[in-house]
Parts: C-alpha cells; structure tokens; sequence
C-alpha cells in the first residue's frame, strides 16, 4: 500500500508515534488490526522497472539463445547469475542456502550461483548465493541486467535497438531519403530551366 508518512511525535511514554497517510480505503484492515499489535514496515517506495524493459531483456534473451543454440530459459537465467541482483533479507544480508551435493538446485530454485562446497559428517553440501527473480528487480537493478544482455549480445554480433529505437531511425531514413528525392527533383527541374 502506499502512502506519505505526515508526523512524528513523541508521547509521555517516550514511545514514537507516527501519523501515516494511505491513499487506499483502510477502515476495514483498521478494525480487524486495531486492537493488538502489527509488524510495520516503513520504507521508500522503489521504482518498478516498465514492462518494455522487460518485454526487452526477453527480446535480448531470445536473440542470444537463438544464436548460441540454447533454450531461452536457459540464458535467462545465465543472464541473471552474471548481470542479476542477489537477493538480501530485511538487514541486507545476502540470502543463500546449502544442499547436499545429490539435489539439483535448478529444480528448486534456479537464479543461484555455487560459491563454495562443505564437507559435515561425511557428506558433501554446496552453498549458494540466491539472485532476485527478473519480477522483483527494481529499475535500476533491471538496467543492469539489460546492459549485461546488451554486451553479450553485441559481442555475437546481434542488433541490440529497442523497437522504439528502429522505429526512429527508419522515421529518420524515410525523412533522409524524402529530402534526397526532392533535392534530385529540384535538380532535375533546375536543368530543365
């Protein structure tokens, strides 16, 4: 829910008080949490990344994997393990977990990275470093990624423009192209004279 934080007081009881302001209706969550304690969680709204960047990263995502001969998924998700954003918990701690050598982690979970491997008891586990799903980024961990699936991109020689971009330089070359048309006409009319 978002919302803009009005004042902040402190009472007799030195307990902070904050006055928040919802732009959605409230009353009923209101009345169902009013008279026992809740967990608030104030923070800065972050700025969602637009669905053509998305639609975009797929576009890339698609061109390299046809390129290389791999499935789409299957850069997607390399893409994100090299250009990606690890996840962190509320503290900013980066969040991991470890298996045991025998689990397939794609089956579980698959925008990891391996970073180490530990031996407990006889068995074998490796810890890995979990990195956030495309969905969850925010604009600028999104640009990241983008600029990530650029480079490579470029790099096996694939056009990375935007639709949007294109569409300007055909508009551009059309534009070009109608004032050469007339300057050949003017010419030719010019000779004519």
């Amino acid at each position: 829910m978002k919302g803009r934080l009005i004042d902040l007081s402190v009472g007799m009881n030195g307990k902070q008080r904050i006055t928040v302001e919802v732009d959605a209706d409230f009353q009923e969550e209101y009345e169902r949490l009013k008279d026992g304690d809740v967990d608030v969680d104030i923070k800065k709204p972050r700025k969602k990344f637009s669905k053509s960047a998305n639609a975009y990263f797929h576009v890339l995502a698609k061109k390299i994997a046809e390129c290389q001969g791999l499935g789409h998924e299957e850069v997607k998700i390399s893409l994100v393990r090299e250009y990606g954003t690890l996840t962190r918990n509320e503290d900013g701690t980066t969040v991991g977990f470890k298996l045991p050598a025998s689990v397939n982690v794609d089956t579980i979970y698959p925008y990891v990275r391996c970073f180490d491997t530990r031996y407990e008891d006889g068995k074998e586990f490796r810890c890995y470093m979990a990195y956030k799903h495309t969905q969850d980024m925010d604009s600028k961990e999104m640009s990241r990624l983008i600029d990530g699936a650029i480079y490579v991109a470029q790099g096996l020689g694939i056009e990375t423009d935007t639709p949007e971009q294109l569409a300007r330089q055909r508009k551009r070359w059309a534009e070009y192209d109608k004032k050469q048309a007339n300057k050949s006409f003017s010419n030719s009319q010019k000779g004519k004279g």
